[in-house]
């Protein structure tokens, strides 16, 4: 499930964001990719796209740059899901670059995966509703990527790099979140594991953690969280750290990701009205799973250096330094 960018169906008067991304890590973990096409439409006002690009090492340290193209510089061509500057993305294919002082990076990239794709929402018609205010899918939420990357004077081969495509969209993001995903269990093929959960604003008040995701464990797919779950649910998270509870039918499933602050990029992520939140992300993060369904022993799952953790936030005293570029 994907129509591809909402954007052009948004009304004038209307503010939207959108973003489609990529998250990939070399097998074995150690090094991954992040990258990120975003639409941001503040009410009134033509959109415009940005690139986001990263490259994580937990060796040498995360590099990363972004740009951003105003209005005439977007795009929906046939058979994509939008193009950015020189970016595009679409089913199976992603290539594009960017270039700043900090660095200059180029992908061409295919990528495939058996996987369904990925509704984080439980009904349907909630996808059409004015709340939650954010969407997301994930087209591929399970994929091996092929290709090439060229960073500065490096060139990386990807062979078989366990990964995702996600795509959420909405006119307003949540008032806290996090992120939390793992593909290339290596004692667990065709397993993946995609969560968020988040807080919103409710008035002067702001929610418990409301949880949703998924986890693909031995042929079946688990529904985790949704609004009956929030009693249940737990997550205590820190800028570098998540340790998490979510129950889903038949299936609870608790875990830790963390890594250390090093490998953190921090940026900045603006609603199309204006607040701001500081977002810390690494796609390079330590992840330990015990997954317990009735019936059944307990299954163990860890993802060393490969998965992903992103926590989104008011506070700006979180230790990890933002990336010098504005968003909206």
């Amino acid at each position: 499930m994907d129509a591809g960018a909402r954007y052009p169906g948004v009304a004038a008067k209307a503010g939207h964001y959108e973003s489609f991304y990529i998250k990939a890590c070399e097998p074995g973990g150690g090094r991954g990719i992040w990258i990120r096409h975003t639409v941001h439409k503040r009410p009134g006002a033509e959109p415009n796209g940005s690139i986001w690009f990263v490259l994580f090492d937990r060796a040498a340290g995360p590099r990363a740059a972004k740009i951003t193209v105003p209005a005439s510089q977007l795009s929906t061509p046939p058979d994509s899901w939008i193009r950015i500057d020189d970016a595009e993305i679409g089913p199976g294919r992603a290539e594009g670059s960017v270039d700043t002082e900090a660095l200059a990076a180029g992908w061409s990239l295919t990528f495939e995966g058996d996987a369904a794709p990925c509704k984080y929402l439980p009904a349907d018609w909630l996808y059409q509703a004015p709340l939650p205010r954010t969407k997301f899918v994930a087209p591929y939420p399970d994929a091996r990527f092929e290709g090439r990357l060229e960073i500065d004077d490096i060139s990386i081969e990807l062979s078989g790099w366990p990964g995702m495509i996600g795509h959420n969209w909405g006119s307003e993001h949540a008032e806290r979140w996090v992120w939390l995903e793992g593909t290339g269990f290596a004692d667990a093929p065709g397993t993946y594991f995609d969560a968020g959960a988040a807080r919103v604003k409710l008035g002067s008040r702001t929610s418990p953690w409301i949880p949703s995701g998924m986890l693909m464990l031995e042929g079946e797919e688990h529904r985790l969280g949704g609004l009956g779950a929030i009693r249940a649910a737990r997550i205590v998270e820190t800028p570098t750290a998540c340790e998490f509870l979510l129950p889903g039918k038949d299936v609870v499933v608790r875990g830790r990701v963390s890594a250390p602050a090093k490998d953190f990029v921090g940026w900045v992520y603006a609603d199309p009205k204006g607040p701001e939140h500081n977002t810390v992300n690494c796609s390079v993060a330590d992840l330990e799973l015990t997954v317990e369904r009735p019936g059944r022993p307990a299954r163990q799952l860890s993802l060393a250096a490969g998965a992903a953790y992103e926590l989104g936030m008011r506070e700006t005293d979180h230790g990890i330094a933002i990336q010098p570029y504005a968003d909206g």
